[in-house]
């Protein structure tokens, strides 16, 4: 089936990238595009494409294996990719709002009984089903808000079955058509289960985890939530080279709560992308500048925690590659990437399109897309995969925090409108 879509407003296509993120990716009215099996075939003047296709002015239609719509001005951006996501979990940690307030910390949370290891508890009682559905439900909503790709986290498991049971799900639901895709992530050092010490359980997730995840093949990369209090840069090392040494991808939590020396191990190991880094010094920053690492910022947490916000004028007049990222997990419970945009653009300052550009062509460069096939940019060749603005300026995609900006999506050429 082909889909032909003319009479596009602004088109955002970075389909220029890598060269400049900025110059020349906002596109003239105009165009159209052309899809045929959920890749973009054809980017073209629309009068060419409505005589070609004999399109009805106006109105959508469907003419044999052709189904055409008018988007009559609307603008357009790529699908985004949300490079960060703990999809999978159970249990309500909402009482942690209130303790925040009272002032405990995030450690002294955990000893209450909350944090990390309530949830791992309640996601291992839950049954495959209802962590199905969970999962269903978040995804829908993700692509409610225009995301067509993201990055999943195990990492509520803990031990071996749990462990592999959550990337099973995850890779369940990452094969429906009516839902975001999902890059796969196991993330078993994401914190030290109660009753072992974090050697033993080090030792563990290289003697036993480590090696079932490979031999299960769903995921692509490994993450470790690199803090003092959680895994040393030690023991971090320890479980990142002996996940690179078995052909996975590496990730990094690093320097959330504190500088703990993880931005540093990011660049020595050369991580596609080292995510929080809130306390990460500009200099450790420019290193992994310099290693190639992306540094993945994920403003829902210091909005939900109530921290500060990164500098991130800094961080853009140094040429400091980023991306943002939803950090959906249960302290804080929004997908929405237009939201993570919005923060940024009326909170610290960056300029829209530094926004959409994070979380579409930077994304894509550390969140691959199963299909081999580009993605986060509109291109002859990328997947079919775009939003359509809910209106002739693209930059009402920021201005939507409360609801989608968006009024249909095309997910690997299908059009579903919202």
């Amino acid at each position: 089936m082909r889909s032909v879509f003319v009479n596009i407003g602004p088109l955002v296509s970075f389909r220029n990238a890598p060269a400049s993120a900025l110059e020349n990716s906002v596109e003239s009215t105009g165009l159209g595009i052309v899809v045929v099996d959920g890749m973009i075939v054809k980017i073209e003047d629309s009068a060419m494409l409505i005589d070609e296709f004999s399109i009805p002015e106006g109105r959508h239609s469907v003419s044999g294996e052709t189904a055409c719509f008018d988007l009559k001005g609307n603008a357009v951006v790529p699908g985004l990719i949300d490079g960060h996501t703990h999809l999978l979990w159970a249990g309500d940690r909402s009482k942690e709002v209130s303790w925040r307030r009272e002032g405990k910390s995030y450690a002294e949370i955990a000893s209450l009984g909350g944090g990390i290891q309530y949830t791992v508890e309640q996601t291992r009682m839950a049954s495959d089903d209802a962590l199905h559905i969970l999962g269903y439900q978040r995804l829908r909503e993700a692509l409610h808000t225009g995301t067509t790709h993201l990055e999943a986290k195990s990492g509520y498991g803990l031990n071996v079955e749990s462990e592999l049971r959550l990337l099973e799900v995850a890779e369940r639901l990452g094969n429906n058509a009516h839902t975001p895709t999902i890059d796969h992530t196991w993330m078993g050092a994401h914190d030290i289960p109660r009753g072992q010490t974090a050697e033993t359980y080090v030792e563990e997730l290289v003697s036993e985890q480590l090696p079932a995840i490979v031999e299960q093949n769903i995921a692509r990369s490994a993450d470790v939530f690199c803090e003092p209090g959680w895994f040393s840069t030690e023991q971090s090392e320890t479980v990142l080279r002996a996940s690179k040494n078995q052909g996975l991808a590496l990730r990094m939590h690093v320097d959330e709560f504190t500088d703990g020396g993880g931005g540093a191990l990011a660049a020595d190991l050369g991580v596609e992308t080292a995510d929080h880094a809130y306390h990460t010094p500009m200099d450790v920053r420019l290193k992994m500048k310099e290693c190639g690492v992306n540094t993945g910022f994920l403003p829902g947490t210091p909005y939900a925690m109530g921290d500060g916000w990164p500098n991130m004028d800094e961080v853009v007049d140094k040429a400091i590659p980023f991306t943002l990222a939803s950090d959906f997990n249960p302290n804080c419970r929004t997908l929405s990437l237009p939201f993570m945009c919005s923060l940024m653009v009326q909170r610290c300052g960056m300029h829209p399109l530094q926004a959409v550009a994070a979380v579409t062509v930077n994304a894509a460069r550390t969140t691959p897309h199963p299909s081999g096939m580009p993605h986060g940019i509109i291109a002859e060749g990328a997947a079919a995969n775009f939003n359509i603005v809910d209106g002739e300026h693209w930059e009402s995609m920021v201005l939507r925090p409360s609801s989608s900006p968006f009024s249909a999506t095309v997910l690997n050429g299908q059009f579903l409108p919202h």
